[in-house]
């Protein structure tokens, strides 16, 4: 028989490649609307359709393992007693995984006191012996004993089920230096932990592969076992049971009576209608698509079955990325750039090629056409003569479609060109539909919507194989592929965030990125000097206290000092001892107070600011200004974040961080620094959304929010709150709205946990809305699977009808919020776009410069503070229009720190 005509059996370890699949992928995002996790049957199938596509077997199996007992755990009990509960995630998926493959006419196998493992070692045998090549994927090394010339194991990666090693002899021979048989010998010698089978004491791998070759076997090796010297002879006869016993237990079985032979498991058409049903209750989309294209039954799909990110009239088999014209310059120029205008109305997509943060080439594309244009440094007007035509198509107002646009406005902005007619960002829209998931790429967009892959040049090739097909008029295609995917599953709210809201918030934080604001190095520098010298006398301090120098930054030691030498009261329990953390350490001292830990945690306190000085200093720029960057994108609830460096985390009560915001000052060209804040914004929106009366007349009538709170629960004149009881309600109140506990509210004010109690009860009694909303938007999520704010920015919340009982708890205080902390995030954002376009249109030289939580600051211009002061005190505080007030406070000064109310 020909290899041609040989035919192929594929058998997989189901259970193996499951749990391979499900720590590969992230669990949050592969979830139903119902909150079934998926991430375990989705990875299973992608594999095996990729399988099914490179290998081409004529026959197929799936083995599962039907539980943990079998004759190995009766032989011995401890057999894989190490591993841990199987997750909650986990368990429900595999009987769905068991319903897609019978939907797919896939033969799955199971056999009473038996594992995958020796079905899979039965059929191989089998397989063989009737002339099958045999391909096995498990991620079970024990499978490396079936290998043979007929039989080639394929051992999924430690990144995932998709990277598969191909383990023949030549390549068991090349990697352990032994013959296939012959690896459950060294294993048996070694021991497998992931078994909770114990090796000998002292032998790892080289030393059993040593005596593997020098004896030529376990057996020899046994027989020998006088003849080895030293202390892992003297292991080795010492612990012989535990050898014999491994090998009897690693030994897969291949005489079991199956149900199934390797004829029966010849590959079926699938149960098209099954498979329907149930990849569409999986929200398997792309996955749907991919099995179709598979199968060769794509024609047969209606246009209401046509599956996520894939368009109506662009069809799933689409055309590859049209090569690129080169260079057009003038009038061709021009004539292009009109016609492909004409064609997509929808937008054209645009990639921006850039080199040190300016512009050096664009790639463009409609939908069956595309351009690669160089842009020359300024200085090289011959090279841009004929560009004229881009320029002015560039600042017109025609759709422009991004992905990650930001960069790439900066870039243009650096080199002198303007961007008019921004209609769309893949990152910010993916980003929209699916907050905490992880499409950060243009790569995993094409992936998850058109079920493509982005081609991308080899890394390691010097010179790419086809460069056409990977730079950047390929990548603007697949952009506007990958927006028409977006607007196919986008409804008009998350558009009109995207439109209204993200788009113009991103060219305002251009903006501010590329100011930057200026820092007083010399006091920062300082500032630094100080705190180093106060960590130094601090460590000196505390070893005095010990008695002796150690790292003060390590656990381990930690630990030695605190609970072994101190014999101080034992913290939570972590995997690597007790915990030495901060919250830890803080309990602790409240609890058993001792000179060590109060200068230890007065040493990490000023070593962390140091640490953020030193980060600070590194972000200043060659012209003495810091340009942070901002993140749309990376957060859930809509929240604008701060790297490199991260400017939201300079401490605000602290006395060194008062300094550190101090070190922020205004250009030499303007006058002073605003600062503008709004007050208790998360409070405001929890009275507008609760509609509770008590809030909105403290909030109307002007009053102390805290103070008023406090008078109604302490029943109290206003003029008799202490400030410890304003500070026990100020808690109280941002808690609630944040899912704490009267657990977590008598931790955080140190009081009794009863006293916490009363407190809510006293709260809610006064404030009924409050506790009525909280406990409704809980509810409201739970049936709709997503929270929303108030200009309907949506946050998923599948894991509120999650079987788990800690990542339903987790939701319901996430969800508690969300709606609170994205409505604050949309306000500041409407703010700032409002702002910008006001001292645009008055030709301002006054600047914003951060946007740090809800502040805003900027940098003013002679002449100028009080049009700024109007513009950013109106348009914040009218940026919504809620049953309070919006409350703004403006600051001025010479610095960040002076400019503070």
């Amino acid at each position: 028989m020909s290899e041609s005509d040989q035919p192929t059996l594929l058998l997989i370890d189901g259970h193996s490649l499951a749990f391979r699949a499900f720590y590969a992928l992230p669990v949050d995002s592969f979830q139903t609307h119902d909150g079934q996790h998926t991430n375990a049957i989705h990875g299973f199938l992608s594999m095996l359709l990729l399988l099914l596509q490179k290998e081409k077997p004529t026959h197929l199996g799936v083995a599962f393992d039907i539980s943990r007992a079998s004759f190995r755990t009766r032989d011995y009990p401890e057999y894989k007693g190490t591993r841990g509960e199987t997750p909650s995630e986990f368990v429900g998926q595999v009987p769905l995984l068991q319903d897609a493959l019978k939907a797919l006419n896939i033969i799955t196998m199971t056999k009473e006191d038996f594992e995958a493992d020796d079905i899979l070692a039965t059929l191989a045998k089998q397989g063989t012996d009737a002339g099958f090549k045999v391909l096995l994927v498990s991620g079970d090394r024990d499978a490396i004993q079936l290998v043979n010339d007929e039989v080639t194991l394929l051992y999924p990666s430690r990144q995932g089920v998709s990277d598969l090693t191909r383990y023949d002899p030549a390549k068991v021979r090349d990697r352990y230096g032994i013959e296939p048989w012959q690896y459950p010998e060294v294993a048996a010698l070694v021991g497998e932990t992931s078994d909770n089978l114990p090796g000998v004491d002292k032998v790892g791998e080289k030393t059993a592969v040593k005596w593997i070759l020098q004896y030529g076997g376990l057996e020899e090796i046994l027989a020998h076992a006088d003849e080895i010297k030293g202390v892992v002879g003297n292991n080795l006869r010492e612990q012989r049971d535990r050898v014999e016993r491994n090998r009897r237990l690693n030994r897969l079985r291949t005489d079991l009576e199956l149900e199934f032979s390797p004829a029966d498991l010849v590959r079926r058409p699938m149960d098209e209608p099954a498979v329907r049903e149930l990849f569409g209750r999986l929200e398997f989309r792309t996955l749907l698509e991919r099995v179709f294209k598979l199968e060769g039954s794509m024609g047969s799909q209606s246009s209401a079955d046509t599956p996520e990110g894939v368009i109506e009239g662009e069809p799933s088999t689409a055309p590859k990325a049209p090569v690129p014209q080169r260079e057009l310059r003038g009038e061709q120029l021009q004539a292009w750039l009109a016609e492909q205008t004409a064609a997509n109305p929808d937008g054209i997509g645009v990639v921006v090629e850039r080199q040190e943060g300016r512009a050096i080439g664009f790639g463009i594309a409609g939908a069956d056409d595309s351009l690669s244009l160089s842009w020359p440094p300024s200085t090289d007007e011959a090279a841009r003569a004929g560009l004229e035509p881009l320029v002015a198509w560039l600042a017109g107002d025609s759709a422009k479609l991004f992905h990650d646009a930001k960069p790439q406005l900066k870039a243009m902005r650096a080199s002198g060109l303007e961007l008019g007619g921004l209609a769309f960002d893949t990152l910010i829209a993916g980003w929209l539909l699916r907050p905490s998931g992880v499409d950060k790429t243009l790569a995993s967009l094409v992936q998850r919507y058109l079920a493509e892959q982005l081609p991308e040049s080899d890394p390691n090739q010097l010179v790419p194989d086809d460069e056409g097909d990977t730079g950047s008029p390929a990548q603007a295609w697949y952009v506007r592929r990958v927006v028409h995917a977006l607007h196919h599953v986008m409804d008009e709210r998350d558009l009109r965030v995207l439109t209204d809201i993200e788009l113009p918030t991103l060219r305002v934080l251009a903006t501010i990125e590329t100011s930057g604001v200026a820092i007083d190095t010399d006091l920062l520098s300082s500032l630094g000097a100080e705190l180093s010298t106060r960590i130094e006398g601090l460590a000196q301090e505390a070893y005095s206290v010990i008695g002796r120098e150690m790292n003060l930054g390590s656990p381990k030691q930690l630990q030695q000092v605190l609970f072994e030498e101190l014999g101080m009261p034992k913290t939570r329990s972590t995997k690597t001892g007790f915990s030495t953390d901060a919250d830890s350490l803080a309990d602790l001292m409240d609890k058993s107070p001792h000179p060590f830990l109060d200068v230890l945690l007065q040493h990490r306190d000023a070593t962390k600011l140091r640490q953020i000085i030193e980060t600070l200093e590194r972000g200043i720029g060659p012209d003495r200004r810091i340009h942070t960057t901002y993140v749309q994108n990376g957060t859930t609830t809509g929240r604008i974040s701060s790297n490199d460096p991260n400017l939201q985390n300079i401490p605000v009560r602290a006395e060194e961080g008062r300094r550190m915001r101090a070190a922020f000052v205004h250009g030499a060209e303007f006058e002073s620094m605003l600062t503008a804040d709004y007050s208790q914004i998360e409070m405001r929106i929890m009275a507008h959304l609760s509609e509770d009366a008590g809030l909105i007349e403290a909030f109307n009538g002007g009053e102390d929010l805290h103070r008023f709170v406090g008078a109604r629960i302490f029943d109290v004149e206003p003029a008799d709150v202490t400030p410890l009881m304003r500070t026990k309600v100020k808690a109280m109140s941002y808690g609630l709205a944040y899912g704490l506990s009267a657990f977590g509210l008598s931790k955080q004010l140190r009081i009794d946990t009863n006293e916490a109690k009363r407190l809510m009860t006293d709260y809610f009694a006064r404030f009924g809305a409050v506790r009525d909303y909280l406990r409704n938007v809980v509810e409201q999520a739970r049936a709709d699977g997503f929270t929303e704010t108030i200009y309907g920015r949506r946050r998923p919340f599948p894991d509120l009808n999650s079987a788990n009982r800690v990542l339903r708890d987790n939701a319901e205080r996430q969800a508690l919020n969300s709606p609170i902390q994205g409505s604050a995030a949309d306000i500041m954002k409407i703010a700032m776009i409002d702002i910008d376009a006001d001292m645009q249109k008055q030709d301002l030289r006054s600047r914003m410069l951060m946007q740090v939580h809800d502040e805003l600051v900027f940098e003013v211009a002679a002449g100028e503070w009080d049009s700024v002061a109007q513009i950013v005190t109106d348009r914040m505080s009218h940026a919504a229009q809620l049953r309070v007030p919006l409350d703004v406070q403006v600051g001025r000064g010479q610095n960040w720190d002076q400019a503070a109310h």
